[in-house]
């Protein structure tokens, strides 16, 4: 992943060039709304696709599930040309994925295993009460952009503000577009039916948790249901923070199981997998749907189903130059494999879904209440958890918890307006 991300630099450059020569500034790309500032990223980009600009934007596409859905009605209502970076979309594993499925080499899929090595920024931490100048180089209100007005502090700024909910997502927000992606286009998903939660809990004294609502759980688990198109359930289970699935027996005992299931070949560089599991077999792949295997291992080497589906020039590469030559060809003339509208709005919205689920495991209660030895005492409930959420996904509500559609749509700091078509 690392070569490809200096590929990938290199041809963004080249593709900004490429768009202001060819195509007179009629398209924008973000390649850094995964940002802080990612809702101010939303913000300009919705008003660039209400311009009739075509928009590239890095995953996830945005902060909140409000504003992937903004960007969603905004694609296809202005009619323009959207991709979102998830570069695995493009990628020839993709392609192999759904010739294998579609050959039946694993019978009816009934669950997807997804997990990741992020976070690699520390969460689960007290919000800094340090107040340090902030560096001449950094534009502190402009780097803030929508997110509510705060003090600068050290270590956030250019990497660790993933780690707090006021500015990043997590890794969920890093990854999940990367690794859940495979399954919500080969299975074609739609929105989640209902979606349990756990999360690591991090203690400040003895018998004593941290209030640490600023900052992402370290560790998470979270399993989503979906109802699939012939009428199957479907469970996806995500997995951050070090949680792995069970180990398959397919393996032998001495082999690592995250390389073996995962990891890149040649570039020793396990970012996060997918494990598919059907009634048949099993199959697994990098992020991204990258380097898809079957196990038990040795069956790779007597894989022979027939190339159905052309794949996209430059593998993962690709999926900039698709963008592009789909820019040239106008509207609705030429494909793109992570639109906006159908797919990565969908997919933003899921995997943000889940944020809500975190961010709701860790609201408190304070009541009071009668011990039989120390007599009254203040006593701190956390009523999100460990109970099913209910998920209306068009109407974007959770329906059995109403204190966690506080987080499907923020307040946008004073003098930003409001998001809306």
């Amino acid at each position: 992943m690392r070569r490809s991300r200096q590929r990938g630099v290199a041809l963004l450059v080249a593709i900004v060039i490429f768009a202001v020569a060819t195509l007179l500034a009629a398209a924008i790309t973000y390649s850094k709304a995964m940002t802080a500032r990612r809702s101010a990223a939303t913000y300009t980009m919705e008003e660039a696709l209400q311009a009739g600009k075509h928009v590239y934007c890095e995953k996830p596409l945005t902060h909140d599930i409000y504003e992937a859905r903004i960007l969603t009605q905004a694609a296809k209502k202005y009619k323009v040309v959207t991709q979102m970076g998830d570069q695995g979309a493009s990628c020839d594993g993709m392609r192999i994925m759904r010739e294998w499925f579609e050959a039946g080499l694993i019978g009816d899929i009934e669950k997807v295993y997804c997990w990741t090595d992020r976070p690699v920024w520390p969460q689960g931490i007290a919000w800094p009460d340090s107040k340090p100048p902030v560096p001449k180089e950094l534009k502190w209100d402009l780097w803030l952009g929508t997110a509510q007005y705060t003090d600068y502090f050290d270590n956030l700024v250019p990497f660790n503000w993933r780690g707090w909910w006021r500015f990043g997502t997590g890794a969920l927000g890093d990854m999940a577009c990367h690794i859940i992606g495979p399954a919500f286009k080969l299975l074609q998903l739609g929105y989640p039916t209902e979606v349990t939660c756990d999360a690591t809990t991090v203690y400040s004294g003895i018998f004593k948790e941290a209030d640490y609502p600023e900052s992402i759980p370290p560790s998470s688990k979270l399993r989503y249901k979906f109802k699939l198109k012939d009428g199957r359930e479907l469970k996806l289970y995500w997995m951050d923070g070090g949680i792995v699935p069970d180990r398959p027996d397919e393996l032998d005992a001495d082999v690592n199981m995250n390389e073996a299931l995962a990891d890149i070949p040649q570039e020793n560089d396990f970012e996060g997998g997918s494990l598919f599991i059907g009634t048949k077999g099993k199959v697994s792949c990098g992020w991204g749907g990258s380097h898809p295997r079957l196990l038990p291992l040795s069956l790779n080497k007597d894989v022979n189903v027939p190339k159905k589906y052309p794949r996209v020039e430059g593998d993962m590469d690709g999926h900039w130059w698709q963008w592009v030559d789909a820019c040239i060809a106008g509207y609705g003339n030429a494909e793109v494999d992570s639109p906006f509208e159908g797919y990565a709005g969908p997919l933003t919205e899921t995997v943000l879904m889940g944020n809500l689920l975190l961010r709701s495991f860790n609201l408190r209660k304070t009541t009071k209440r009668k011990d039989p030895v120390y007599g009254e005492m203040e006593d701190i409930q956390t009523p999100g958890r460990y109970f099913a959420y209910k998920w209306d996904g068009e109407n974007m509500k959770i329906t059995n918890f109403e204190p966690a559609n506080q987080f499907i749509k923020r307040e946008y700091r004073k003098g930003w307006g409001e998001l809306k078509l």
